[in-house]
């Protein structure tokens, strides 16, 4: 079994991750889409990718993404609170 990685460092790099995809965890929280216990779990899942050595280097060369890698042990839950933001987005667009 791999150790896990630095708990700090994976926390910054789901943050870094998320915010590149578009996704707005502020707001997903506010909206009650995700939790202080979500956010927990899906860095405690990023410490132990497989993709973790690899993944800072590769957010350093790509700044704005359409949604994170498949490599990402988190990008299904980034996808998700994305398109729940963007549905978000479209019913405040059609409202107006």
């Amino acid at each position: 079994m791999k150790p896990l990685g630095p708990e700090r460092d994976h926390y910054w790099m789901a943050l870094g991750m998320a915010k590149a995809a578009g996704v707005d965890l502020q707001a997903a929280i506010e909206a009650g889409r995700f939790s202080q216990e979500k956010w927990a779990s899906t860095v405690q899942k990023c410490r132990g990718c497989d993709w973790g050595e690899d993944c800072p280097s590769w957010l350093r060369e790509h700044g704005t993404i359409d949604e994170a890698p498949q490599a990402c042990v988190n990008a299904r839950l980034f996808a998700a609170l994305k398109a729940a933001q963007e549905e978000d987005a479209g019913r405040l667009d059609g409202a107006e």
